[in-house]
């Protein structure tokens, strides 16, 4: 058997496996939810109601449904394009209109991203007009989407097509080490794009305004004072004009540095439970979970570009997954293109690792939040979190621990209690 043919072998083998490991995830989430819904769990009966029980269970079901043809659609897609012979056909349609050169390796990938997106937007217009709406989450309006999603097609060119043509000129020109060099580049970029992202890019699509709550400013400026952390200001989202769906989080870093509640947290928590929210969001920080994410992410960054750097020499890497390379021109946007899409085949295997590594950041979070604040506070608020945003209280545990990156509310709290 030659390289190209069990290059092929592989992917069809590790993509079964793929689809038939996140079918039977998905099955055992729906049989644990629903053997569960009839009843609250005993912990929570006398402050979860039924209906919102139901509402939750219903809600992830749905979800669960969805996730389904997602995984089969996922999976129709990466054949159409390798082994099918859609990449090459779309590589041979531009080459043969554009001729060969860095602007039709650029259109590839555009025409490559446009494709997969439009592929993609029915199943993203019912989630969030089906899904979403029936179960009273969604507030966007079909005018917003449209001009969100305008803004985002346009950000996405001219904040992608610059850092895309970097790349692939790297490729191009930086001899065997380009991957190092592109490495470099990607890790500036996205401390670029996280310096610039509350001033520049998120205020784009949301509304933001100083928190004008004078008694809770008070307690959350008290709270960061006895952390020994500084932010350059408190401000309130616009988050229920897309969802009803709420969160609380920092933005940017260094002196760009702010705290962003939605407006729906501060209709749904009290100051104290909100000031609980906001001391496990400064655990992070005290844990420096946010900086060795990043660490991890620009290792595993560093990690694939070095093996992208090498499958791209190999033929058997194009021909194995149904593309004909050129002998003469440049394979730089092709592999580019085949290495985005055959990773996440092989790469969810790995995903309980990253999950747990999550759970853990949460739970010590959870923990330097209780040394702060009272417990009850916290356990409060993270209890009404779960039920506005129907999050089930009976997942279930193997689900949970390939792709929950935060516990289930019954761990969470079963562990504040104890502590």
């Amino acid at each position: 058997m030659n390289a190209s043919l069990s290059l092929a072998v592989t992917l069809v083998v590790a993509l079964l496996a793929h689809v038939a490991l996140k079918s039977w995830l998905n099955a055992r989430q729906v049989r644990h939810v629903s053997r569960h819904r009839a009843a609250v769990p005993a912990a929570y009966a006398d402050t979860v109601s039924l209906a919102d029980h139901h509402k939750a269970a219903d809600y992830t079901l749905a979800k669960a449904k969805l996730a389904q043809i997602d995984i089969a659609l996922d999976a129709a897609v990466l054949l159409g394009w390798t082994l099918l012979g859609g990449l090459d056909a779309l590589n041979q349609v531009l080459l043969d209109a554009m001729g060969p050169g860095m602007a039709q390796q650029i259109a590839l990938v555009l025409a490559f991203t446009l494709v997969g997106g439009l592929i993609g937007l029915p199943l993203s217009l019912v989630q969030t007009f089906g899904v979403e709406q029936r179960f009273g989450f969604n507030k966007i309006t079909p005018a917003l989407w449209l001009a969100d999603m305008a803004k985002g097609l346009v950000l996405g060119l001219v904040l992608g097509v610059p850092l895309l043509w970097l790349m692939l000129w790297l490729m191009q020109a930086g001899g065997s080490l380009w991957w190092l060099w592109a490495w470099a580049a990607l890790v500036g970029w996205q401390l670029f794009l996280m310096a610039i992202a509350p001033n520049v890019i998120m205020p784009l699509f949301n509304k933001f305004t100083p928190l004008e709550d004078e008694s809770l400013k008070a307690r959350v400026q008290s709270l960061m004072q006895r952390a020994g952390f500084t932010a350059k200001g408190f401000f309130v989202m616009d988050g229920s004009r897309r969802s009803a769906h709420s969160n609380a989080f920092f933005t940017g870093f260094g002196a760009s540095k702010r705290v962003v509640f939605f407006d729906t947290l501060l209709k749904q928590l009290s100051p104290s439970e909100m000031e609980a929210v906001l001391a496990h969001e400064l655990g992070h920080f005290k844990h420096k979970h946010i900086v060795k994410m990043m660490l991890t992410s620009f290792a595993l960054t560093l990690a694939g570009l070095a093996l992208l750097g090498w499958l791209m020499q190999q033929v058997w890497f194009y021909t194995g997954l149904g593309v004909a390379p050129s002998l003469t021109g440049s394979n730089n946007a092709l592999a580019l293109v085949l290495f985005m899409l055959v990773t996440p085949v092989f790469t969810l295997f790995f995903a309980p690792v990253s999950s747990w590594r999550s759970r853990q950041q949460e739970f010590e979070a959870d923990a330097y939040a209780v040394a702060q604040t009272p417990g009850q506070d916290l356990a409060s608020a993270l209890l009404k979190l779960y039920q506005d945003n129907a999050s089930t209280l009976t997942p279930d545990p193997l689900y949970v621990k390939f792709y929950y990156s935060h516990p289930p509310a019954s761990e969470r709290l079963a562990r504040m209690q104890a502590a």
